[in-house]
């Protein structure tokens, strides 16, 4: 019987399963979104909440913290400086876990986790880039034609 015992072991020993769970929390705070299999975004959804609220209590010890459980120092500035300031207002559920469906090879179900707003912030981008496409060519005298991009 499993009473009380928390985590995934995801089929690995100690230090494989440590190393995989921190190369994957890297890679989310890093690129925003990853597609992995639904264990291993289970498994790592607590570990990217905890480094987010870590990079709100920006100090010396929470930066140390963080430096010594991520593996690249730009995701270590990503989170303090970047994310840290979008989800200064917000109390937890940070992340998201999407559902894809099987993987082609071997069936494993497939998920995306990525972090809430992520989208949002890559709509506004383009939206703001369409915007100056538009008042570019109004500025030139001449409407915009449909899918038009420049």
């Amino acid at each position: 019987m499993r009473h009380k015992v928390g985590g995934y072991k995801l089929k690995r020993d100690v230090g494989a399963r440590k190393a995989l769970l921190r190369g994957l929390v890297t890679s989310v705070i890093e690129q925003e979104r990853v597609i992995t299999t639904v264990p291993k975004a289970k498994a790592v959804k607590p570990l990217v909440e905890k480094m987010i609220t870590l990079g709100k209590k920006d100090n010396l010890h929470t930066r140390r913290l963080a430096a010594a459980f991520l593996e690249t120092p730009a995701s270590v500035k990503k989170l303090f400086d970047t994310l840290a300031t979008r989800f200064g207002q917000r109390n937890g559920g940070y992340t998201r876990i999407v559902r894809l469906g099987p993987r082609k090879g071997d069936g494993a179900e497939l998920a995306m986790i990525e972090l809430v707003g992520s989208q949002l912030v890559k709509r506004a981008a383009e939206r703001a880039k369409r915007r100056e496409e538009r008042l570019k060519a109004q500025r030139e005298g001449r409407e915009p034609e449909e899918g038009e991009t420049e």
